[in-house]
């Protein structure tokens, strides 16, 4: 009966029965005692393996090979190694059965190393390993990424004609494969006279780590053309390949196939589908997927909160990570990673140092990946001094952490810096990528170092052997564009072997707009009508430029054109955080609890600035509108706002940081300047299309965004 309840999976049902037998005094033979332990296994239940292992060292079967073996798999299940290994090394006869479980035991318990050990010794002694062995060994060469022994193993397995074997082909191809030989893995996998799910998964898993996205999901399709059904680790494989793909459709189909089969309330499954659909930009149906999840680990809560992050959902992000949180789930250092672009993006400095001081209590301090993290963080929410000390801090650095710091830099002006980085990181050995003369190359624009940019521009292709991509011919663009000179910025665009894109047509409409050359402006903004017809920031911009050349007749044509095209602006906002708490601002807006105190500061900055000898900008606002309601309209620019919300609510000399969605006005960027130095605050300003760096009445992007 007992063997009949552990056969059946009724575990508990089987030891009430073994206490029974004990009250009536009936003996229990060695098979039952076989499967008495099995279920202490099954259960992880420790204290009653231990208990029924006393019974056995009584009636003296603890000799018994096959019970010894029991016992030992029994302890590694309940994750007690060392009364495992105590029990085998006891053992007076062991077979292979018994160092197979050794192996196994070691192994799922995250050992690989220690299984290894095991195997080898089991060599030593001269124990002929068996099938089974082999299939509890080729996993070990795969956690190791020991290419070369598990080449060995594959030796011996066709001496001892064990490649029938079905399980053994498969722990081939998926050792292959995670070894990073997805084509030797493919060869094993086609010459298999017969696969199952299981091989179909290894080959797909294999192909989808190996950022073959293609050739995974052909192989998920010919798999079904097969006739094979996917299992929950199939379904698990290829939801990743359709992420990186933005293979939506087909991400549906597969979610369809997951709702039919009963998969949905597998945890790795759905948090394939929350990734995959964050990937694919639908956050609204990932955020509904997420929360059926009956039992979410850390891995789920990571899919939801980079989704988020990486959608432009900052505020959801960080909402998520506290709930996380509460929730008791500890974060890892993938967490990290998601979580802190978030708070470069709403520049929500406070969260960022707490989450800093969780990396350092947690010990994620020598992650690579978390503080290159950090490195941004601190970048984007003004701490360029912070940022390089948490860089030089770094035990390693990889390219990434580098081009960090080195656009930390150039955002922020600070070009010689960015240079100086630049050639100390050359001087280590890394390669610079793509990425960093994107860095190197801002920071040339940002600081004006025209002749230094020039040169970096040909480094990248005579030392590098990097060909120009289309975000440095943009970035060379904008930096002969700052410095004014337009025509050679035009005919780099000419003779670019790329098609321009709006990148770069923006930036030279930018340039043209801060040195008035309205013909050449017109130029770029058809191209940019073209490209992007819907997208208003464009025609805003050329209205801008016909507004302070007093070509009204042009700004009356251009809205016209707006109208007919249906593009409408989006209204400005800003935010700013205090306290732990966002506050947003309309142009306008009357509708803040302190509106009253925030209009009054805004009038004594006002008279400060003028006596300072600030002029209003009122070239861009509507002709036809009186001087004084110009005025108005400017003094309530919603970036205006959050900046008078700061200086009421913020300490003293503290800095300020805001972010606006949409490009900063000339005026409103004029009047920060005066604004920083009446009041003695550093003053971060974020827009769409520049970092604004306010101290002293200047600002790091040199008059120029």
């Amino acid at each position: 009966m007992i063997r009949d309840y552990v056969k059946k999976g009724f575990y508990h049902e089987a030891l009430r029965m073994y206490y029974q037998m004990q009250r009536a005094g009936i003996e229990p033979d060695r098979l039952v005692f076989i499967s008495l332990i099995n279920a202490c296994g099954r259960l992880s239940d420790l204290q009653a393996g231990l208990q029924i292992h006393q019974d056995i060292i009584a009636r003296g079967i603890e000799s018994d090979v096959f019970v010894g073996t029991a016992l030992a798999s029994m302890y590694f299940k309940c994750e007690s190694l060392e009364n495992a290994r105590q029990m085998f090394d006891r053992m007076p006869e062991r077979n292979v059965v018994s160092w197979n479980a050794m192996i196994a035991g070691y192994s799922q318990n995250g050992l690989p190393h220690k299984a290894w050990e095991v195997f080898k010794e089991m060599l030593f002694q001269g124990v002929k390993p068996n099938s089974v062995t082999m299939v509890n060994v080729i996993p070990l060469c795969a956690n190791l990424l020991a290419m070369e022994q598990g080449k060995q193993i594959h030796g011996y397995v066709i001496r001892n004609g064990f490649e029938s074997d079905i399980s053994v082909c498969n722990g081939f191809v998926d050792m292959y494969a995670k070894c990073g030989n997805v084509n030797i893995a493919y060869k094993l996998f086609r010459r298999m006279p017969k696969r199952d799910v299981v091989s179909w998964t290894a080959i797909i898993a294999g192909y989808s780590r190996n950022d073959h996205s293609y050739e995974a999901l052909a192989l998920f399709n010919e798999m079904q053309v097969q006739n094979i059904q996917p299992n929950s680790i199939t379904i698990a494989s290829i939801l990743p390949v359709c992420a990186d793909l933005v293979a939506l459709e087909q991400g549906k189909q597969i979610h369809g196939y997951v709702i039919r089969s009963g998969f949905e309330s597998d945890v790795f499954v759905g948090t394939g589908l929350v990734d995959m659909y964050a990937k694919c930009r639908n956050v609204k149906t990932a955020h509904k997927l997420f929360e059926r999840i009956p039992q979410r680990n850390a891995v789920s809560w990571n899919a939801i909160i980079a989704g988020c992050s990486q959608n432009d959902h900052p505020h959801e992000a960080l909402a998520f990570f506290s709930e996380m949180q509460i929730q008791g789930i500890i974060p890892d250092p993938v967490t990290m990673v998601s979580v802190l672009p978030s708070c470069a993006d709403l520049l929500a400095l406070e969260q960022g140092k707490q989450i800093h001081g969780y990396v350092i209590r947690s010990g994620f301090e020598s992650d690579v990946f978390v503080g290159t993290g950090l490195v941004d963080m601190y970048s984007k929410c003004g701490h360029i001094g912070v940022a390089r000390q948490v860089f030089d801090k770094m035990l390693n650095r990889n390219v990434v952490s580098w081009n960090s710091m080195i656009l930390g830099y150039g955002i922020h002006g600070h070009g010689e810096d960015a240079l100086a980085l630049f050639s100390q990181m050359q001087q280590t050995g890394t390669k610079p990528n793509h990425s960093t003369f994107i860095g190197v190359l801002t920071a040339c624009s940002h600081a004006g170092l025209v002749e230094e940019g020039r040169q970096h521009f040909e480094y990248m292709k005579s030392d590098y052997d990097l060909a120009p991509e289309m975000g440095h011919y943009a970035c060379l663009v904008d930096l002969l564009g700052r410095a004014g000179h337009l025509d050679e910025a035009h005919d780099i665009i000419k003779t670019m072997p790329l098609e321009p894109n709006v990148v770069v047509w923006g930036a030279l409409l930018g340039a043209c707009r801060i040195h008035s050359k309205i013909e050449l402006g017109v130029q770029a903004a058809k191209h940019l009508f073209e490209l992007q017809p819907n997208n208003v920031g464009y025609y805003v911009l050329l209205s801008n430029i016909y507004a302070e050349a007093g070509r009204w007749e042009d700004v009356a044509k251009l809205r016209t054109v707006m109208k007919e095209r249906e593009t409408k602006k989006q209204p400005g906002s800003s935010f700013i955080e205090v306290n732990k708490k966002l506050h947003t601002f309309l142009v306008g807006d009357r509708t803040h609890s302190q509106s009253e105190k925030i209009y009054a500061m805004l009038e004594t900055l006002y008279g400060q600035m003028k006596e300072a000898g600030y002029v209003p900008n009122t070239n861009p606002v509507l002709q036809g509108v009186e001087e004084e309601m110009k005025e108005t309209v400017l003094f309530s620019h919603s970036e205006k706002l959050a900046i008078a919300f700061g200086v009421i609510n913020t300490s003293p000399g503290n800095p300020i940081r805001i972010v606006k969605n949409l490009r900063m006005c000339t005026d409103c960027h004029n009047a920060i300047k005066f604004i920083s130095k009446i009041v003695g605050r550093v003053i971060f300003v974020r827009d769409a299309n520049h970092f604004h760096h306010f101290n002293h009445g200047l600002c790091s992007c040199g008059d120029y965004w």
